[in-house]
């Protein structure tokens, strides 16, 4: 069987990706065939098309991409189980993380999905799973943020920014949000206590020192981030800033490394999406307390086009492809 999906056949800027006819994955054991509805962008999505930076090649391929597919957000109905999947059937509407699923079908590990609530669109769910999973786990696992602490949000109107400023509000902590100009109401309506605008004021100057600050985005120093920390107060890194070679990782190393010596707590991860931090934000987005923000729309077509917009860095939320 032949389907639709959007490829790269090298490494390029998003304008590379193509939609062509190619064959339906079959899945393994563990894996199930889901049928996408929708798919989200993220920041990985545009650093894997480039192969940027370029430690990415060693493990996707060195002069060209191994895999040509594109994508892991995906929401849609499951179209087919492999072996040894029994939490699944076929029919059930899911969201979660799969293969190349900017696609008609994509294959994704059972354990990498969750039932989607009745009450969300499947647009609604695709924006969910890598975006949210990182906010949730920032906060909690990694940043155990408890009820009346200080929280600051670098990149509060971002993807991961947008999830956080609700799963923090939801914890009783009292959130502030740094985002530009434009955004600064929307940041509030979100639940944000306090909104800073970076273009006019500088958080790490401020008088205010917080209990954790998660930045989202990576374009401030490490010595900026920990200024504004709380002596015994944790910083939580999942953004980084954009370089072909080094640069990317020299805030996550500089924390790692001065981790081991500072009373504040550094810490850098990437999420692990698993059913269960799925099924979390399942039912906060079933009972209305967390709503994912969406700032556009997109056929599957026109996945280049969203893709460069995601890379510029000034989404206000997520960008979702229709499927």
């Amino acid at each position: 069987m032949r389907m639709k999906a959007v490829v790269r056949h090298h490494y390029g800027a998003p304008e590379i990706l193509e939609l062509n006819d190619v064959d339906t994955p079959v899945p393994g054991d563990g894996e199930v065939l889901v049928q996408v509805r929708a798919a989200s962008l993220n920041p990985y999505d545009w650093h894997m098309v480039r192969g940027e930076p370029y430690v990415i090649r060693l493990m996707a391929g060195l002069r060209a991409p191994k895999d040509h597919g594109v994508g892991i957000d995906v929401a849609g109905i499951v179209h087919a189980v492999g072996s040894g999947v029994t939490d699944l059937a076929v029919g059930d509407e899911v969201f979660g993380l799969g293969d190349a699923t900017l696609a008609e079908f994509a294959v994704s590990k059972a354990i990498r999905l969750a039932r989607k609530p009745e009450r969300v669109s499947f647009e609604s769910a695709a924006a969910v799973p890598c975006a949210g999973v990182t906010a949730l786990q920032a906060l909690g696992d990694k940043g155990s943020l408890v009820a009346g602490q200080r929280v600051l949000i670098n990149g509060a109107a971002g993807g991961v920014g947008t999830f956080a400023v609700q799963i923090a509000r939801s914890m009783d902590a009292s959130v502030t949000g740094v985002c530009s100009t434009r955004n600064m109401g929307f940041v509030r309506d979100l639940g944000a206590d306090d909104v800073i605008d970076y273009t006019a004021d500088d958080f790490s100057r401020g008088a205010h020192r917080y209990d954790l600050i998660l930045d989202a985005v990576g374009n401030r120093s490490l010595a900026e981030l920990r200024r504004a920390l709380a002596p015994q107060g944790t910083l939580v890194l999942c953004g980084a800033p954009k370089g072909r070679w080094v640069r990317p990782f020299s805030l996550l190393a500089g924390a790692a490394v001065r981790s081991r010596f500072a009373r504040q707590r550094l810490v850098s991860f990437m999420a692990s999406v698993t059913t269960s931090g799925l099924d979390a934000l399942a039912a906060s987005m079933q009972d209305g307390a967390l709503v994912p923000v969406i700032e556009r729309t997109c056929e599957l077509a026109d996945s280049g086009e969203a893709l460069a917009r995601v890379e510029e860095g000034h989404v206000r939320g997520k960008v979702v492809i229709r499927v």
